[in-house]
């Protein structure tokens, strides 16, 4: 008695159809997330600690959905489309950032044509509590700014800076020096005045003061420095740039600092809705990185920033090396308007 066995036979591209589902669903895995990536940017929803760091990195996040598209396409072009679709996206809120604002153009959030009055240079560096000093003193000799605010600014800072000479260059000081990161300081060359009442701050010190250029005009300066939105601080960083003053009709403010936060972040475009705008992005540097510096791998983030009121007018903007700190410096120079 014999037995026979019937055996089916396999087709030849079986063994073919796993790898092209696996790279189908790897294909829409990844496309998925560079979709939900636009959507979340685009309309703001990120909440919790890691969408909000996560944000900072969207100019990178075009170049990787566009690369996305590129390699699905012939395998999968529904899923191609979605990932260019996400590209777009994405690069319609980054692609301004790269471009200046017309010179001769009247201000369309505001309405203001372009100011003329006088001048006032803004810069600001996060020392990192060991920045060289001498480097620090050098740059405000080359690029003489009216007021500078310095973040993560120790008592050992304010003695290295001043034996530097900083003392002579910019005597007008209001301080809340600390040791670690909660020290911050705003240094002028023209009289200034305390504001110990234009906002509550939240997070790290951050002075606030009226500084009065030499033909009269009043400007009111903060120093910016929130905790950034690291775990449960996120909700913290929410509150903080919340409680930044707005705008105002009577008076030109500045906000100078380490911001924690990129144009990518819903809170600070909530901050520019208020009223201001971010000066490196007026000139078409609004993608330049800020941080981290003097590491292995280059600045990779924008979070270090200039604001200043709609109504003034941004003609320079530098990112600046600063050696021993790892940020860089942010240098503004702007024109105020001519009248208020």
């Amino acid at each position: 008695m014999s037995i026979t066995t019937e055996t089916k036979p396999i087709p030849e591209d079986a063994g073919a159809r796993r790898p092209r589902r696996r790279g189908r669903w790897l294909s829409w895995t990844v496309t998925t997330f560079f979709a939900l990536w636009a959507i979340v940017r685009v309309g703001g929803l990120e909440q919790g600690s890691f969408p909000t760091q996560l944000m900072t990195m969207t100019p990178y996040a075009v170049v990787l959905a566009l690369l996305t598209a590129l390699l699905v396409v012939r395998r999968n072009r529904p899923a191609a489309a979605v990932a260019l679709a996400a590209c777009l996206a994405l690069a319609a809120t980054v692609a301004p950032r790269a471009f200046s604002a017309p010179a001769d153009s009247v201000h369309a959030s505001s309405g203001t044509p372009q100011a003329a009055g006088a001048p006032l240079r803004v810069l600001t560096v996060n020392l990192f509590g060991r920045a060289d000093a001498q480097a620090v003193v050098k740059l405000v000799r080359e690029y003489r700014p009216d007021v500078f605010s310095a973040l993560e600014l120790t008592p050992e800072s304010v003695t290295e800076l001043d034996a530097a000479g900083l003392g002579t260059l910019m005597p007008h000081r209001v301080l809340q020096a600390d040791w670690g990161a909660t020290g911050s300081g705003l240094f002028a060359k023209h009289p200034l005045a305390p504001l110990d009442d234009l906002f509550t701050p939240i997070g790290h010190n951050m002075p606030a003061a009226t500084l009065t250029l030499p033909a009269g005009e009043r400007v009111q300066v903060a120093a910016i420095h929130p905790n950034p939105p690291l775990g449960r601080m996120e909700a913290e960083w929410n509150a903080a740039l919340d409680a930044f003053p707005s705008a105002s009709p009577d008076v030109i403010r500045v906000l100078a600092g380490d911001f924690n936060a990129s144009l990518d972040h819903r809170a600070m475009r909530d901050l520019l809705d208020r009223g201001y705008a971010d000066a490196a992005d007026q000139v078409g540097k609004g993608l330049v990185p800020t941080w981290p510096n003097g590491r292995k791998i280059p600045p990779i983030i924008t979070i270090d920033h200039v604001l200043a009121d709609r109504r003034v007018s941004v003609t320079q903007v530098e990112i600046l090396d600063v050696p021993g700190t790892d940020h860089r410096g942010v240098f503004a120079d702007l024109r105020l308007p001519s009248t208020l």
